[in-house]
């Protein structure tokens, strides 16, 4: 039987300290919980250099902390390489869409696809807002989206 190639996922928001580094730790506990780490490449990442080599928000390790997540991160922005490898890369506003989908065009060998995380939410929130500049409430909130969002996208995927 032929081994099984891992799928992969990328997700992205502008810094890398706050959404994506959310989503990617919600998502790898999501697959840990079914068993399905060896199945899939997990990382996130930014559209910017703002944070580069940062770790998260310490407000949103705080909310991963409350809701029992390990998140384990240093920011990193998004390269051509990226492009070529993931499968999937999901963002998080229609600016870093926008901004990965330009960045994708350049790349010959794009094989990832690009989509809005919030396309996957059953609630229809399209966008996940950037809590950088809100409270701790808004940290929980890009949470709960996030685990919306990444069960649906860990289904349909799966």
């Amino acid at each position: 039987m032929a081994e099984q190639v891992p799928k992969s996922v990328l997700f992205v928001c502008l810094g890398n300290i706050c959404r994506s580094p959310i989503a990617e730790a919600v998502f790898r506990k999501l697959v840990a919980d079914q068993n399905l780490l060896d199945k899939w490449r997990i990382d996130s990442a930014a559209t910017s250099t703002y944070e580069i080599g940062n770790p998260p928000d310490y407000r949103g390790q705080n909310c991963m902390k409350k809701h029992g997540i390990p998140m384990n991160h240093i920011a990193r922005q998004v390269t051509r390489e990226d492009f070529a490898t993931f499968d999937y890369i999901l963002c998080m506003d229609e600016s870093n869409l926008r901004d990965l989908n330009r960045k994708g065009n350049q790349v010959k060998n794009c094989k990832a696809k690009i989509e809005l995380l919030g396309s996957y939410d059953p609630q229809k929130q399209l966008v996940i807002e950037d809590p950088y500049y809100g409270n701790d409430s808004d940290f929980e909130t890009v949470y709960q989206q996030c685990v919306r969002c990444c069960r649906a996208f860990l289904e349909k995927a799966h």
